[in-house]
């Protein structure tokens, strides 16, 4: 008899940008002429650069010839690509070996699949608030236990909030796979080389294995701060690295990512190297590689055009936070992140819900942002905006929030 699992029961409430989704359109329809501006789901809004487009066009012509047609691609990826993003690592001065690189279909998948590799009885510890694809995944994959008081009984939740700068203290227990994102989705703040290597040191210390979810290192303008974990040192034998070209080039529905397995990481039962192996058969047996034109666009990315194109449209979108975040502040509201990262995150006036004012937001503003408590319970109370969208629309959007949701 088949039986359904049953984890999937335990997970709360309806997904958040599906949620919003719903709500938005609820709205939209009830209220026809509303011109509504959508500053929640971080999608990006800009076309592909030319080099990004010239360089799939190129290859989608070789697969209309029969002579230059290719079929399946290597499950761990193009060398060409592998070997570009080995070069683009130099630049923070980290040595990557092709063999140790990934390509996947996004950051999103190798997130949530990643716990695949590691044991059912794993302790996971999780920022809170969270983006929720860690919790979730773990939460259908049985790692996460049962809900009860708010919170999952299996997770450990590293608290962030205004006095820790929104980087949480190591654990005061022993877990066994550590989340970490940064720049920080939803609260947008920067780890720095010496948070990172606490982590690392207690991980180290621990058998411990950080992943580090790096999707938005691309935004970060402050030199100072590392784009990547293996900045640190000894990061290579406790962390795996997860990054996406979706935010940095525009490829949110392209779909192209990689993870970084260092074949120097280790477990409390595996020697360097196994961990490795281990992913690669995982990937080998459940994924046929990413989609051999999106790679063509990556290896485009990659080009000395290709970045210069790229940081065109970073800079749009930083520009966008700045727009977000100087008018929020003249609005009233105490604000954070935007500077190092494509979101804004505000404090709510005391006494309101996340939910609450995101609809308030839409009725009297005709906006849409994202509700800090879809990213747990460390997010209540606060609120995040996206630099995702149009420039003008942008401005738009924050003069209507001075003069309609002004504190």
């Amino acid at each position: 008899m088949a039986k359904i699992n049953t984890n999937y029961r335990k997970l709360q409430a309806g997904y958040l940008f599906p949620e919003i989704a719903r709500r938005t359109a609820k709205f939209q329809a009830e209220n026809p002429e509303a011109d509504i501006i959508r500053l929640g789901i971080g999608d990006t809004t800009l076309p592909l650069t030319e080099s990004v487009t010239s360089g799939m066009k190129a290859f989608i012509d070789k697969l209309s010839d029969k002579n230059t047609y290719s079929g399946y691609g290597a499950e761990q990826g193009s060398q060409e690509l592998r070997e570009a993003l080995a070069n683009h690592y130099q630049k923070y001065g980290v040595d990557i070996e092709t063999s140790e690189i990934f390509v996947s279909d996004g950051a999103k998948t190798d997130s949530s699949n990643i716990q695949s590799i590691f044991a059912d009885d794993s302790v996971i510890a999780v920022q809170d608030p969270v983006y929720p694809v860690y919790v979730d995944s773990a939460v259908i994959g049985g790692l996460a236990g049962d809900y009860a008081d708010d919170s999952y009984d299996r997770l450990v939740y590293m608290e962030c909030n205004e006095d820790n700068g929104f980087f949480p203290e190591l654990p005061k227990e022993k877990v066994d796979i550590i989340y970490l994102c940064s720049p920080n989705n939803p609260t947008g703040a920067v780890a720095t080389r010496e948070q990172l290597k606490t982590f690392v040191d207690y991980a180290a210390a621990n058998k411990a294995v950080i992943i580090f979810d790096a999707a938005y290192a691309a935004f970060i303008k402050d030199s100072s701060l590392p784009r990547s974990i293996y900045e640190i040192e000894g990061a290579k034998t406790c962390a795996i690295e997860i990054n996406s070209f979706s935010k940095w080039a525009g490829f949110t529905g392209v779909r192209l990512g990689w993870t970084i397995v260092p074949k120097a990481l280790i477990t409390e039962n595996s020697e360097a190297g196994e961990l490795n192996q281990v992913w690669n058969r995982r990937q080998s047996t459940m994924f046929n590689g990413a989609s051999n034109i999106a790679q063509a666009g990556g290896v485009a990315v990659l080009s000395g055009q290709g970045q210069a194109e790229s940081q065109e449209l970073i800079d749009y979108y930083m520009n966008n936070a700045a727009v977000i975040k100087q008018g929020l502040v003249e609005a009233g509201y105490r604000v954070y992140g935007g500077d190092n990262a494509p979101y804004v995150w505000l404090r709510l006036p005391d006494g309101k819900t996340s939910w609450d004012f995101f609809d308030e937001l839409l009725q009297k503003a005709n906006i849409v942002g994202t509700p800090g408590s879809g990213f747990g319970n460390g997010g209540e109370g606060y609120f995040r905006l996206s630099a995702f969208g149009d420039a003008e629309r942008t401005k738009e959007a924050i003069e209507r929030i001075k003069n309609r949701l002004k504190v």
